[in-house]
């Protein structure tokens, strides 16, 4: 095959694919959710995790009123839920209650946390700044919410019980193989 080398980099997806998630947010008696596929674990003491959100998010002004917000995992099976979340705007009308969307109680936050998730993370705000058009907040995880049986007795993501949602690019989505499990050793 051939490689291409090319300073024309307006086609930026080589990265993909990454675990969608839905970052969720509560201010001021409102709550907010968004599709987010750039995010990432950054340091386990403490224990920190970064998402990057358009500075103009209804769910950022969220995260910035009330310097918390949800990390919510989701299966493949909830891909158009992932979608509907992505395309629309919570500021002019309540996303949760418009797409029937079904909340948990948090434990240490007022975030939302999905019912259908099979793991979520309560995050308090510990930084954002700007990167380019997008800005990197970050957050200390003080909760942590997963559904056992999507497990392995490791803690890994069980993939016979729980397929995760991949995101493509544009409105594609796509799960993992099961089948293409296999444990690789290094030679180093």
């Amino acid at each position: 095959m051939a490689r291409i080398v090319t300073e024309d980099i307006r086609h930026f997806g080589q990265h993909y694919p990454k675990v969608a998630l839905i970052v969720t947010a509560s201010a001021g008696g409102r709550d907010g959710a968004m599709t987010a596929g750039w995010h990432s674990s950054i340091s386990l003491k403490p224990l920190l995790y970064g998402v990057a959100i358009a500075p103009q998010r209804f769910t950022y002004r969220l995260i910035k009123e009330s310097r918390e917000f949800g990390i919510n995992f989701i299966p493949f099976e909830q891909a158009s839920l992932a979608v509907d979340i992505g395309s629309s705007s919570g500021e002019a009308a309540d996303k949760f209650q418009r797409l029937g969307i079904r909340k948990e109680k948090p434990l240490k936050t007022g975030v939302p946390i999905l019912e259908d998730a099979y793991a979520a993370y309560e995050c308090r705000l510990v930084d954002d700044r700007p990167y380019g058009d997008h800005l990197w907040v970050v957050g200390e995880i003080v909760a942590v919410h997963y559904l056992e049986e999507a497990f392995t007795t490791a803690k890994v993501l069980d993939l016979e019980r729980t397929r995760p949602l991949l995101y493509l690019g544009g409105n594609l989505y796509l799960s993992s193989d099961k089948d293409s499990l296999t444990v690789v050793k290094g030679t180093a």
